[in-house]
């Protein structure tokens, strides 16, 4: 079967609308999330996680519960003794840092299995997104959240939208990353120059497709917009993501690589009212974490 020609402008140039489209159906071609996944995601929107179902699901993907019990018994949270259960691993992480845990390998094991265009590397991008998952969850640890417990799914998937246009759009996202080289300048900027669209929308719209919560959505499509104030007191999620992001490139771990040496900068820590010593512990837990996690996302 032929496919159909999409529609396109006078220029021959096809219209943003057209574009945006097309990013999105590209998520028919992702693989299918794993039933562990669909059910640790959907567990999200539930207060109260019953830590006999959690373990009964993990246990149920071995190559999941083998990452869980190595990352266990890795020098971060190394205990007297070898864990050996994922209950076990359980009661010594808790549900969050277990679901955390789960829902990066499991994220990242799916896009693995994508084939992406020669210039994207899909190791930068799950090391960009596991990091800003962790720093945004360890910042909602540390400061008023709204719906604090997504922090870390909204981090991991505020920019699913740049894997998009990788795929989908290859042609355009060579030019992109060619623009920004060369040029300087923003990718949200760059973005909407040659798209008409920003890859933080483009995001949202995919966890609208997936049937992700407001907060989360919210999140994705508005992380690189300036800080917004706290609201009732606490920090809405697109902050906390918008923070971490901001921090992790400015340490080198970027999803494109960087335009010059990397200096991690602390101070944008501040933007969610994080003191400077307050700041350094963070980050002091955020590159434990970060070390303990990274070789099941290469």
């Amino acid at each position: 079967m032929v496919a159909p020609t999409l529609p396109s402008t006078e220029t021959g140039a096809l219209t943003p609308n057209i574009l945006r489209e097309k990013a999105l159906r590209s998520l028919a071609s992702l693989p299918p999330f794993s039933p562990i996944l669909n059910r640790v995601l959907a567990s999200l929107a539930s207060e109260d996680v019953s830590f006999t179902k959690l373990a009964d699901l993990i246990e149920k993907d071995t190559v999941v519960s083998a990452n869980l019990l190595q990352l266990v018994n890795s020098a971060l949270y190394a205990r007297r003794g070898t864990v050996n259960s994922v209950r076990h691993a359980l009661s010594l992480l808790g549900v969050n840092k277990l679901r955390n845990a789960v829902l990066g390998m499991s994220i990242a094991r799916m896009w693995n299995q994508v084939r992406p265009p020669a210039h994207w590397s899909m190791a930068n991008f799950n090391m960009h997104s596991v990091a800003c998952a962790q720093l945004a969850d360890l910042l909602a640890q540390r400061v008023p959240a709204s719906y604090p417990e997504g922090a870390f799914v909204a981090g991991l998937l505020h920019d699913v939208g740049r894997l998009l246009i990788a795929i989908a759009l290859p042609d355009e996202s060579t030019q992109i990353a060619q623009r920004i080289v060369q040029e300087g300048g923003s990718t949200a900027e760059v973005e909407t120059e040659i798209l008409g669209f920003t890859h933080a929308e483009l995001s949202a719209d995919a966890l609208v497709a997936w049937n992700l919560l407001l907060p989360i959505q919210e999140a994705a499509r508005d992380h690189h917009l300036p800080p917004a104030p706290a609201v009732g007191g606490e920090w809405p999620l697109a902050v906390l993501v918008g923070t971490a992001d901001r921090y992790v490139n400015s340490a080198g771990i970027t999803v494109s690589p960087p335009q010059a040496p990397p200096k991690a900068d602390l101070s944008v820590l501040g933007a969610v009212g994080l003191g400077e010593e307050l700041r350094s512990a963070v980050i002091a837990e955020f590159e434990a974490e970060y070390a303990a996690m990274m070789p099941f996302y290469h």
